[in-house]
């Protein structure tokens, strides 16, 4: 526990600040706010930079597919100046296994090509993995798909893990405690979706 404390004395201000503006994001998100995707957009800003600094090369560069997202996300929410905002939707199985298949795949190219033999054998492959299923998850959010947060608890206990090896403590707490609320969040769009029948996103 001391440990803990001391390693989070020692986090910098700007890993603060992101922490409690993606916090803001998740919350916001729940609440299915289109503000989310404003703080999002900062948050993921300065991860990029805290991310690049540790080495961790697929997160950094996963904060600038965010910012994309959050701008087109903002839009899907918003709905057109005709358009009603976005319902929750379901994805059928066999997407998801076609999804989880492609997120495999490509983590094991990307995870060999960004190998580094002292960070060891697992972290590239955790950073692309993680890296690639919140790509996935990212525009299941966009798009309103609910088992988005069923995707994100499981990301970001292991997302968790992998910044905590890396030093980052404040921010493998902040991953926890996402893990927490995206049990929330599913619970919150589950009472949206009754009663939709399950539609392409």
């Amino acid at each position: 526990m001391e440990t803990i404390v001391a390693s989070l004395a020692a986090v910098t201000w700007t890993e603060w600040v992101a922490v409690v503006l993606a916090l803001a994001y998740l919350l916001l998100a729940i609440r299915q706010n289109p503000w989310c995707w404003a703080f999002g957009i900062a948050s993921s800003a300065m991860y990029c930079v805290i991310f690049a600094r540790t080495g961790l090369v697929m997160q950094a560069a996963l904060q600038v597919f965010f910012v994309a997202m959050a701008v087109y996300g903002w839009r899907v929410w918003k709905g057109g100046a005709t358009a009603a905002p976005a319902p929750v939707r379901r994805w059928p199985v066999r997407w998801h296994a076609l999804a989880l298949g492609g997120v495999a795949l490509a983590t094991l190219v990307n995870g060999r090509i960004v190998a580094d033999p002292a960070a060891g054998p697992l972290v590239p492959y955790a950073d692309a993995s993680i890296a690639w299923g919140s790509v996935l998850t990212t525009w299941l959010v966009a798009r309103k798909v609910l088992e988005n947060w069923l995707y994100w608890i499981v990301i970001d206990v292991a997302a968790a893990l992998l910044y905590g090896s890396q030093g980052l403590h404040a921010t493998a707490v902040l991953y926890l405690l996402y893990a927490g609320l995206a049990v929330r969040g599913f619970q919150a769009w589950q009472k949206d979706a009754r009663g939709r029948v399950a539609v392409a996103a």
